[in-house]
């Protein structure tokens, strides 16, 4: 694939390669006549354990794959600071996530429908945008698509642990559930995963493995896009600087009118907090921010790097009796031999399950009217990411929050490129948060203390029994909460009267032409569930919008 940038022009010039820019840079080069480059900071995607579902376990705090960001230490947490994981590579954070194929509510576009003010972003109309771009394993129905790139596949393992909580989540009250991609996710079942027989599948395989030939798509790997070319008196963004080793390159778009009649453009696909770092870097951003760091200010745009969102995990663990988990077979020597040949002979096994595997929607209250939390269950358990399973059987199960409102922030400290910003994602700071944290504790012990589990005698392992209090279970909230990788918002749409919009409905950045967003900066507010799929419907849009005649 041609990676040379010198005395070349691109209609469009898209940066980050990851869920959101490896389908742009398909879509928008299925017209021969449209010039794409694809910038992407990190390397290749064929290190072995980005395609090994488990791998995730390797890849996330690797600078082979990961960014490193951290948080600052958060008060809601009670003074600890998180990992923050970015994928940096191929495929982006598709790469290294949790492979679970989630779309939310149908509520939720109907709220961005509500602060943008664009029925485009309607259920409706992102409904028939997922199913252009999946490949669904029960095939074509009112609800999904079979002839896109983006497999979804049942998961190839079953627990009995999983079960069992199952039943017990069923006898608590929440039903049972085959899909939960139909626009009321409320129920218990498997989530579906982004697998293709047994390897993971991201989003460099599944777009552009088979367009990699074509003479106008050029992709530049290893390449750190460091600020935006702007011409400070017309505030067009004329291409992009970045860095490629020792080298400083350039990038610049179409001067006049590309193939479609339309100037050339930039898009920022570097997710929630790359767009805010190349934005800021290249004077986009609040005013007071940027003089403060000697950065001429190009666009005043308060809003960039603020709204950031995220859920966090509430990891309870509760250990077991009289029924296996993953922790005593990966804690024995025989144990990870047999899980390594059930992957090599048949690609099933531990080694070819996501993260989690069940799942649960649920209300953590009866004042909620729609399901306001989500589980995430484990047949497993540990006390902190990277760190050995329990010597003991254990499961976890993991719920979070589906829509905090708790606001939080990232930007830069300096205008060095290198330099990671500063992340504050301020969890547990309304009492709104606090409140649902505390129903979430009560709720998940309400589902174990059912009598389907009562064989296994689950003991409550984290965060104890002991916290029984509101104030006792935030605390212990604080304890035991972490990130479970969503942020979101940070360069939101909006409507032109609304302060903190930095985008338009059609993802232009205000105050500069020729620039938009595609990537999960771009929701107004998050989805309820894995964003990793609703980020790949804002780009569906985007070309859309590109490729309309």
């Amino acid at each position: 694939m041609n990676s040379v940038t010198q005395n070349h022009s691109f209609d469009y010039i898209i940066v980050g390669a990851g869920s959101a820019g490896c389908l742009l840079a398909k879509r928008l080069t299925e017209d021969a006549k449209t010039r794409v480059l694809l910038i992407e900071a990190g390397q290749r995607d064929n290190y072995l354990w980005i395609h090994i579902p488990v791998g995730y376990l390797y890849c996330i705090d690797n600078p082979r794959a990961d960014w490193r960001f951290r948080t600052v230490n958060e008060s809601g947490l009670n003074g600890r600071s998180l990992i923050y994981p970015r994928g940096k590579v191929m495929g982006g954070c598709s790469s290294i996530n949790g492979m679970i194929y989630m779309r939310g509510q149908a509520a939720d576009y109907e709220s961005w429908v509500q602060e943008i003010g664009d029925e485009s972003w309607s259920w409706d109309n992102a409904l028939r945008r997922y199913k252009q771009f999946e490949n669904y394993h029960g095939g074509s129905n009112a609800w999904h698509g079979d002839r896109g790139e983006w497999r979804v596949e049942k998961q190839r393992l079953r627990w009995p642990i999983l079960e069992q909580f199952k039943k017990a989540a069923i006898q608590a009250g929440i039903p049972e559930v085959e899909d939960f991609n139909r626009g009321n996710n409320f129920g218990v079942g498997y989530f579906d995963v982004n697998q293709r027989a047994g390897w993971r599948l991201n989003t460099s395989k599944a777009f552009l493995r088979d367009v990699e030939k074509r003479q106008n798509l050029t992709v530049v790997t290893n390449a750190l896009v460091t600020k935006l070319r702007i011409d400070p008196l017309s505030k067009k963004c004329l291409g992009v600087e970045y860095r490629q080793g020792k080298s400083c390159c350039e990038a610049l778009c179409s001067n006049g009118e590309n193939a479609r009649g339309r100037d050339g453009e930039v898009i920022l696909s570097a997710g929630s907090i790359g767009s805010v770092q190349i934005l800021e870097r290249s004077g986009i951003g609040a005013r007071s921010h940027l003089q403060g760091l000697g950065i001429q200010v190009l666009s005043d745009l308060p809003g960039v790097g603020e709204n950031l969102q995220d859920h966090l995990q509430l990891r309870m663990v509760f250990q077991v009796s009289n029924i296996g988990t993953l922790n005593m077979k990966a804690n024995s020597l025989l144990g990870k031999m047999m899980i390594g040949l059930e992957y090599l002979l048949m690609r099933s096994g531990p080694m070819s399950m996501a993260p989690s595997q069940l799942g649960a929607f649920a209300f953590s209250s009866k004042r909620h009217l729609r399901a306001n939390v989500e589980y995430h269950v484990q047949p497993l358990s540990l006390e902190k990411f990277g760190e050995p399973l329990h010597p003991f059987n254990a499961f976890t199960a993991s719920i979070c929050n589906l829509r905090p409102t708790s606001r939080g922030s990232v930007h830069i400290t300096t205008s060095d490129p290198h330099a990671h910003p500063k992340i504050a994602p301020n969890y547990l700071s309304t009492e709104e948060d606090r409140l649902v944290a505390a129903e979430s504790l009560r709720l998940t012990r309400q589902i174990v203390a059912n009598s389907v589990l009562s064989p296994y005698e689950p003991k409550e392992y984290k965060p104890g029994s002991q916290f029984q209090s509101d104030d006792e279970l935030v605390r212990a909230a604080g304890d035991i909460g972490t990130t479970i990788f969503h942020p979101v918002g940070t360069c939101k749409m909006g409507r032109a009267e609304d302060p903190l919009a930095v985008l338009d409905s059609q993802l232009r950045v205000r105050g500069i032409r020729c620039l938009r967003i595609a990537d999960a900066s771009a929701m107004p507010l998050i989805t309820s569930g894995n964003t990793a799929a609703p980020t790949m419907m804002i780009a569906q849009r985007l070309a859309e919008l590109l490729t309309a005649s």
